[in-house]
This record gives C-alpha cells, sequence and structure tokens, in this order.
C-alpha cells in the first residue's frame, strides 16, 4: 500500500488515485489486445462454426432431398419393371398358347395321317385277303362242282367263269 503523505492516514472506503490511473491504464490496455486481436479471432471462429453447422445443414437437406428424389425415381422404375415383367410374362403365356395349340394341331393331323394310313393298309389288306380267298374258294368250289357234276373243270378259263359266277351269286345273295 501506498501512503499519500507521511502522517497522513488513508482511508480504506477511498481508493489511491495512483492505483486508480495505473489500473485504469492497464485495463485499457487490456481491452485494447483483446478487441483488436482476441475478438476478431473469436468472431472468425464463431462465424466459421456457425457457417459450418449451416452449411452441414445445407447439405444435409440437399442429401436428403436427392435421397427423396433417388427414392422416387426407384420406385418409378420398379413399377416400370414390374409392368415390363408382367408384359413379358403375359407375352411368354400367349407364346406358350399359341405353341401348345400348333403342337395340338399337328399332333391332330399326325393321327389323322396314321389314322389314313392305317385304313388304307387295312383296306389293301383286305383286298389282298378277298383275292386269296376268292382264289381259294374258287378252287374249293370248281373241285366241289366237278365232283358234283362228275366233270372235270381243268380248264382255266371256263374254271374261271364258273367261279366268277359263283361268287357274283355269293354277293348278290350276302346283299340281300
Amino acid at each position: 500500500m501506498f501512503i499519500a503523505a507521511e502522517g497522513v492516514e488513508h482511508n480504506p472506503i477511498l481508493p489511491i488515485w495512483q492505483e486508480m490511473v495505473i489500473g485504469t491504464i492497464a485495463f485499457a490496455l487490456l481491452c485494447f489486445v483483446l478487441l483488436k486481436f482476441v475478438m476478431p479471432r473469436m468472431e472468425a471462429m464463431y462465424q466459421a462454426r456457425v457457417d459450418a453447422i449451416e452449411g452441414g445443414l445445407k447439405r444435409a437437406e440437399a442429401a436428403q432431398a436427392e435421397a427423396n428424389q433417388l427414392l422416387e425415381q426407384y420406385r418409378t422404375q420398379l413399377a416400370e419393371v414390374r409392368n415390363e415383367a408382367a408384359r413379358i410374362r403375359d407375352d411368354a403365356r400367349a407364346d406358350a398358347e399359341g405353341i401348345r395349340q400348333d403342337i395340338l394341331a399337328k399332333a391332330r393331323e399326325e393321327s389323322d395321317r396314321i389314322i389314313a394310313a392305317g385304313k388304307e393298309q387295312l383296306a389293301a389288306e383286305r383286298a389282298t385277303i378277298v383275292r386269296e380267298l376268292r382264289t381259294e374258294v374258287g378252287t374249293i368250289a370248281v373241285d366241289l362242282a366237278s365232283k358234283i357234276v362228275g366233270e372235270s373243270l381243268a380248264d382255266e378259263a371256263r374254271r374261271k367263269g364258273t367261279v366268277d359266277r359263283f361268287l357274283s351269286n355269293l354277293e348278290s345273295a350276302g346283299a340281300r
């Protein structure tokens, strides 16, 4: 503590003026240094922090908007793909039905052809069998007629005429 004058005692309520001047100069110097160097850096750091936060929010909003847009595009593409798949499936079913109808038609044609060939073969075999039977029946009839009549019908021309008449009589009798 300073003693102002010798012999005068200092009042503790009143500050010493020299301390007041030195304190004021130190305070002013401190304020000047804070305002000149520290506060601009703090303000710059604060502004950078605000920009980073606001920029992050803007980037997050932009990313969210882009994500929503991509989601909508994805949904649209998914719907298109589903429609395309349904169309392809329907086309495949229609093609399968067409192929099925073609196969059935070819099978019917083949069946009809096989049946017709079978009928032709049966008709040819029947005609062969009828020819063989005519010959055999003719021979038996001639032999039988030779035994009944007592004359030999060995002559081929007479035998053929006799056999044909006999068979004609049989066929006309069977038709009645």
